[in-house]
């Protein structure tokens, strides 16, 4: 296997100016070499966006990119500290698990690790990671997850997942050169199963493809005959037995039936996660736990009653940043100590070591023997972080109701106050499938015979159910014949929570979903129509099934989207997300709804609300303007390339014209800048 290729970039304006004042390079360029890369480039770049994305740019785009880039310095809180800013915009996939592996790796040599704002993710195939700028601080970041960047290059690079897996986590784990816990007997083997799929073909039953439907009756003239599958095509409707339900009507009827949230106990860890808080977090040890110096310095006695008086002063111990046993400080001595270190009982406040010189050596010239203090001006307290300053042991550090976000600050805090589990909301477990004889893999070798479709919907819904924070099952296709439905749909719905699945919803003789959920499993359809374009056909359901481990009987929802791949994922976005957060515990539930201003004429749909897909930028008047991406015919996928809002038209005989202000759902970052 050739070597894998690393870029280095130090993020300074110092070493920017003096190239020779940084420290840090030349460190990091040793520990990758230790690893046996490649160092393609090191490089230097003032601390502000611009040069440091044009960098990240030419080192991860085109054929020439590398495998990892590892920035150092400006993630801190100053004001000139950018590098989270510059980075994370160009993050296609984010890595939360090592931003808290180097977190805490961190933590566990001082709190201040909580001060640090690091960012990592995958941007194409280059995996890019931000570390501190102290050399001390980015030697450690690096050391404690060096080892599994081969694995995530690999991946990230696009080799076959399953391969890499296939000897599973101890495999792994050998191969890199890391140990991970014992597993417990009962614990299941890890699994990772994951598609990134893009079609731009129809999936639904008789629609036709890439002409639009039309009817020449109207439906109040259709004879309305029986649904049942067993009376065969010329005995189904012709005419829907479901009501058409309004947009908001199906919202509060999915609300309706959304179970409310559960609590439950979970490891503090990269498993949180996504999870909302169940309830309050108070902080069961204060932060810090004991005096510590927040420099670099000596600790000093006061004399009683009096001001410290500067002099040379014997040194009578040392106190570093780790678990050790001092002994009281003596009025006359002093202590050196380092940042984040305790200080020794009696110690009364610390003095930078800016503010002394070196008086005397011990006799082997390896220690300090004498100080001088050059000021009397230090004053009690100085430069002393009092116990409980940060966090005070008892108070509330999280609410119920907040999340665990990736960026890692909320398990930052938990990890400093010792907290081992905390309640939060159980997240349900989804399912997904596609129905349809006529539906093969999405790569299936070879040509389409005439009516094959490839599986545009699965993939495509997997990711995004994955990408929205929720554990997903892939349950593959499904026929349309009733017996094989029946016996797919109830062993499904043994698996997951919610099972979403896309087409055999329309008026065609297969689409047999729903006559399957209501008389072969006994559910409930509480809508099979929404005044909505594209997602006519969208339909919600309950059913109750036996549950394998208590036994009593359990509502699943049901969520059966239309084949049509835009339509899919826009019914996905609209109603299956605002449940998935109902149930989670997140608060508002859906898509963040905002005002744009349209930039273009739109022409509206005169019976239905209609959803487009469509870009919205911010711009420099402090608005927010949206332009559709193109044609939005339902069986068109590509319509969501690049779209990151759905732009709500209403119900209008004519156009909105541009200028006119009108509702947007939120799915993406908003582009452009104020």
């Amino acid at each position: 296997m050739p070597k894998l290729k690393v870029a280095l970039l130090i993020i300074s304006d110092t070493a920017f100016k003096d190239p020779s004042t940084d420290k840090a390079g030349s460190i990091l360029r040793e520990v990758f070499q230790a690893s046996d890369w490649d160092i393609i480039d090191v490089s230097i770049a003032p601390d502000e966006v611009l040069p440091i994305q044009q960098y990240i740019i030419k080192w991860a785009d085109g054929e020439n990119y590398v495998n990892a880039i590892v920035t150092t310095g400006g993630t801190g809180f100053a004001v000139k500290d950018n590098t989270p800013e510059a980075v994370e915009p160009l993050i296609h996939r984010h890595a939360p698990g090592l931003v808290h592996g180097m977190l805490s790796s961190s933590l566990a040599v001082t709190p201040f690790a909580m001060m640090s704002r690091p960012v990592a993710g995958v941007r194409n195939r280059t995996l890019i990671v931000t570390l501190p700028g102290s050399p001390k601080g980015a030697k450690e970041n690096l050391e404690a997850i060096i080892k599994l960047f081969p694995h995530a290059c690999v991946q990230a690079a696009g080799a076959d997942s399953r391969a890499i897996h296939a000897g599973g986590v101890k495999q792994l784990e050998k191969e890199a050169g890391v140990e991970g816990p014992e597993k417990k007997d009962d614990a299941p083997p890890g699994h990772s199963h994951a598609h990134h799929h893009h079609h731009d073909h129809p999936h639904s039953h008789g629609s036709g493809g890439h002409t639009m439907p039309i009817a020449h009756t109207k439906p109040d003239d259709r004879p309305q005959q029986s649904n049942d599958p067993s009376a065969g095509p010329t005995r189904r409707y012709r005419k829907s037995p479901y009501p058409m339900r309004s947009v908001e009507e199906a919202l509060n009827l999915i609300s309706q039936h959304t179970p409310q949230p559960q609590v439950i106990t979970l490891p503090v860890g990269e498993s949180l996660i996504g999870y909302v808080l169940g309830e309050d977090v108070t902080a069961s040890e204060a932060v810090p736990a004991f005096r510590a110096s927040i420099v670099d310095g000596y600790a000093i006695r006061f004399p009683t009653s009096r001001v410290f008086d500067k002099g040379v002063y014997p040194i009578s111990m040392i106190s570093h940043a780790q678990a050790i046993d001092l002994q009281p400080l003596k009025e006359g001595e002093i202590a050196r100590i380092t940042t984040g270190a305790p200080l020794p009982p009696g110690a009364d406040a610390v003095v930078m070591v800016e503010d002394t010189v070196l008086n005397s050596l011990t006799e082997d010239n390896r220690e300090e023997k004498e100080v001088e203090i050059l000021t009397s001006e230090v004053k009690r307290g100085e430069n002393v972080r009092e116990i409980g300053s940060d966090v005070k042991a008892g108070s509330v550090i999280l609410k119920k109701g907040e999340g665990i976000s990736a960026v890692g600050g909320e398990l930052g805090l938990l990890a400093s106050v010792g907290t081992i589990e905390v309640k939060v909301y159980k997240k349900p477990v989804v399912g997904i499938l596609s129905t349809g004889d006529e539906i093969v893999l999405h790569d299936r070798k070879g040509e389409l015979k005439l009516g094959e479709v490839r599986d545009t919907n699965r993939p495509t819904l997997l990711t995004a159910v994955r990408g929205s924070g929720f554990d997903t099952v892939d349950l593959g296709i499904i026929s349309d014949k009733p017996g094989a439905l029946e016996t797919t749909l109830r062993e499904s719905l043994r698996k997951v929570d919610v099972l979403i699945t896309t087409g055999g919803v329309s008026m065609g003789e297969l689409d047999l979903l729903k006559p399957t959920l209501e008389r072969s499993l006994s559910g409930t359809i509480h809508f099979g129509r929404v005044s909505m374009k594209p997602g006519k056909p969208t339909t919600f359901a309950t059913v109750p099934i036996k549950s394998s481990t208590t036994g009593a009987r359990e509502s699943k929802l049901v969520f059966s989207l239309p084949g049509n791949p835009a339509s899919g994922m826009v019914t996905f976005s609209l109603f299956v997300l605002p449940s998935l957060h109902q149930w989670s515990g997140i608060s508002p539930a859906g898509l963040p709804r905002v005002k744009v201003t349209i930039d273009e004429d739109i022409r509206c749909d005169r019976l239905r609300a209609e959803y487009v897909r469509a870009v919205v930028e911010a711009r420099a008047d402090g608005k927010l303007y949206a332009i559709t991406t193109g044609g939005q015919r339902s069986s068109r996928i590509g319509s969501f390339k690049g779209a990151n809002a759905l732009v709500c038209l209403p119900v209008k005989d004519g156009v909105v014209e541009r200028g006119e202000l009108v509702d947007a759902l939120i799915m993406g970052k908003l582009i452009g800048g104020l």
